[in-house]
């Protein structure tokens, strides 16, 4: 297939959506200023506009009308998401020829925090089966990426991916769970913790240890359900992200196929790294969804709710919290842009401005989203008010994705981040 032109992109992503559905967020969009000085589409291309409202439309009509019982009854909602695939959102950035949308990194920023409005957890996950399905697509042959990348694509299959194990989180380097060569079969031994979709998802991209200790040691093997020595946990009971499975995923003797291995030996833990680079970037993008979406729910609710004979919008404590929210979201979409044009441009400084990003943004955001909370007063914490969902969707993304910034960047096997943060600063000259 060709390269997808802008007018055939754009329609791919589903551009033929009614229009006459806006999303529920930008009602009233000049009230009191603060929804266009957040303005999310403000410096993109009309293309872009057009991914942004396509999916702002999706997460309005197709997600957030159900976030609350996806969450409650803890619901995978397959096919609303087959749904978001038929707009391209199954693999945003994989390419065309594969059956991907082929957009860029800052591309997909920009639609993971529009879907986010809608449903973070949701949301999540679909960002989690694109970096396994960019992995593949980046990666593998091209026999393994016409085998699996159509599929995921399109969402007919779900993708998880298994990195973190019960003894080594951040310390990804130490994995244990081994794969022994035998034959044309690697034999697969060992369990991931705390793995996205575990047990409901058809593909695993799962990293384990061919070699000998460290990160050299380690290579990246596609898995697929139904294989004999693959089992899974229980569904684990989470604060958020519920309408997502998460499991344990177990393997003994797990017999794979050596042309399921992405690479060459020991080139796993690269490809985890440059799978999370864009994971990182996709976590913070979903914080946005939330925090935007928060700052208005806390905007409507100052208000209409009264205390002392007026609106709580006249206090003009809460409107100085207000503007700081609106500030810390701007300053946050910003250093997540960039860091996706970085890593797009494969930029010297693009590892490190995706790091920063998931450092500064999911902590900023996470703190927007409970001072919205907090504004609601007590109704803030009833579930029938959506605050308090996203504040508890969001919690997570201060810990998975990396959240020590010095865990995976600081090793010996990527490069010293204080150091690269310390040559930036002024030197003193040599006496």
């Amino acid at each position: 297939m060709a390269a997808l032109g802008p007018l055939s992109r754009t329609a791919r992503l589903g551009c033929n959506l009614c229009r006459k559905h806006r999303l529920v967020f930008n009602r009233n969009l000049q009230r009191r200023g603060i929804a266009s000085c957040i303005d999310p589409s403000y410096g993109l291309s009309e293309e872009q506009k057009e991914f942004q409202k396509v999916a702002f439309d999706f997460a309005a009509n197709e997600m957030a009308p159900h976030m609350a019982e996806w969450d409650q009854k803890e619901i995978f909602p397959v096919e609303t998401m087959r749904k978001a695939a038929q707009l391209g959102f199954g693999g945003i950035y994989v390419q065309p020829e594969v059956g991907g949308s082929g957009l860029s990194r800052l591309d997909t920023s920009i639609i993971f925090e529009a879907l986010s409005t809608g449903c973070v957890s949701t949301t999540a996950y679909i960002s989690i089966h694109n970096m396994c399905a960019w992995m593949i697509d980046t990666f593998g042959n091209n026999e393994q990426r016409e085998r699996f990348c159509p599929d995921l694509c399109s969402m007919e299959k779900f993708a998880s991916y298994c990195l973190t194990e019960p003894g080594s989180g951040s310390d990804a380097a130490s994995l244990l769970t081994s794969a022994r060569l035998k034959g044309d079969h690697y034999i697969l031994n060992g369990s991931k913790a705390f793995i996205s979709g575990g047990g409901d998802t058809d593909v695993y991209v799962v990293m384990c240890r061919t070699g000998g200790k460290g990160p050299k040691g380690i290579s990246c093997l596609v898995v697929e359900k139904g294989t004999p020595g693959l089992s899974f946990g229980k569904k684990e009971k989470k604060v958020g992200w519920n309408s997502q499975p998460t499991r344990a995923v177990i393997f003994e003797d797990c017999a794979v196929p050596v042309t399921n291995r992405l690479g060459a030996e020991g080139q796993g833990f690269n490809i985890a790294m440059k799978g999370l680079n864009g994971g990182r970037i996709n976590i913070a993008s979903c914080s946005l969804g939330a925090a935007h979406a928060s700052v208005l729910l806390a905007r409507d609710h100052l208000l209409v709710r009264k205390q002392f004979g007026e609106t709580l919008a006249n206090n003009q404590f809460l409107q100085f919290k207000l503007a700081e929210m609106a500030t810390k979201l701007v300053a946050s979409r910003l250093l997540v842009r960039e860091a996706a044009t970085a890593l797009q441009q494969s930029r010297a400084d693009a590892v490190s401005l995706c790091s920063m990003a998931k450092l500064f943004v999911t902590d900023e955001c996470f703190n927007i989203c409970n001072q919205a909370l907090q504004m609601h007063g007590g109704y803030g914490y009833l579930k029938d008010y959506a605050v308090q969902q996203f504040v508890r969707d969001i919690r997570v993304h201060q810990i998975l994705e990396g959240r020590c910034i010095f865990s995976f960047l600081c090793s010996r096997s990527q490069f010293d981040l204080s150091a690269y943060v310390f040559n930036l600063l002024p030197q003193e000259p040599t006496r």
